[in-house]
């Protein structure tokens, strides 16, 4: 679960957007008095993610405002299905409205796709995983709806953990550095506690990233047997994960090659938001 306090930061500031001088068409049209009932309802099959947030932007708006979750973060849900009911003031049920539906539209597509893909490794060792490709300023709620989906989460920032990518290893070729001292020399300085990952796109790479002692090896847009064989080659020694290229049709093949993890960028940076809808499901009182 997100941390309350970031939760709350993240959607007070959606709603400062939607609307930063207040809602003009429901003060205009909608009596201050008026109260009534809405339905969250699923317009087709899923996995929720996502409950807290919209629960929080009714309670942002208005603390009067009842909202019941009928469904918890991670459990499936069919179409038709009502997800929460919220009553209390008219206009905070259309001020939270759209800001609501957003967080859990979107979170609960990317709950709903990584369940897709941790159902096509089932049965191997692999865990899916994410990435940092996310949205700027969302990446704490759509990591949420990855585990919500059963997956897991890569570091979080490049605060985290050492991950030298092809970039990184571009530079130190230019510096004139071999792959292996590189290596060597950030191990020497780092915590104890650092996770030391590397990636790599040729196989005749990976003998170099091995003598440095790290603990993961990312093995980027390998063929299947290149995954394979080189599965074999660091098996025992660090955690192999495969990258690129991974799509559904792709990654059952990917996990039986024996990796034991599959980083996944296209959970949070292209996936489809839920069709979830917000009913008014009795008439407004005055």
């Amino acid at each position: 679960m997100t941390d309350r306090h970031h939760l709350e930061r993240i959607v007070a500031a959606a709603l400062e957007e939607d609307a930063p001088w207040g809602d003009v068409t429901s003060e205009a049209l909608v009596p201050a008095s008026a109260t009534g009932t809405a339905s969250l309802v699923a317009r087709e099959a899923g996995v929720l993610s996502g409950a807290e947030v919209f629960a929080a932007a009714f309670r942002l708006v208005d603390p009067d405002l009842l909202v019941r979750l009928r469904s918890r973060d991670g459990e499936p849900f069919a179409a038709g299905e009502v997800l929460a009911e919220v009553a209390g003031s008219a206009r905070g049920i259309l001020r939270a409205e759209r800001i609501g539906l957003n967080f859990i539209q979107r979170m609960s597509g990317i709950a709903t796709e990584t369940a897709r893909y941790v159902a096509a490794v089932a049965g191997t060792a692999a865990r899916i995983v994410d990435t940092r490709k996310t949205t700027p300023g969302l990446r704490v709620l759509e990591r949420q709806a990855v585990r919500d989906g059963g997956g897991h989460n890569h570091r979080h920032s490049l605060s985290d953990a050492v991950m030298a990518k092809d970039n990184h290893l571009a530079f130190l070729a230019g510096a004139g550095l071999s792959l292996t001292e590189a290596l060597t020399r950030a191990r020497a300085v780092l915590p104890h506690t650092t996770h030391l990952e590397v990636e790599v796109d040729r196989p005749d790479q990976i003998p170099a990233v091995l003598a440095a002692g790290v603990d993961t090896v990312m093995l980027d847009n390998f063929t299947l047997e290149q995954l394979r064989q080189g599965v074999e080659l660091i098996r025992g020694r660090a955690i192999v994960e495969a990258s690129g290229g991974v799509s559904l049709d792709t990654v059952a093949d990917i996990a039986a090659t024996g990796v034991d993890v599959i980083s996944v960028g296209a959970l949070t940076h292209s996936v489809r938001s839920l069709d979830l809808g917000l009913d008014v499901s009795s008439g407004l009182v005055p």
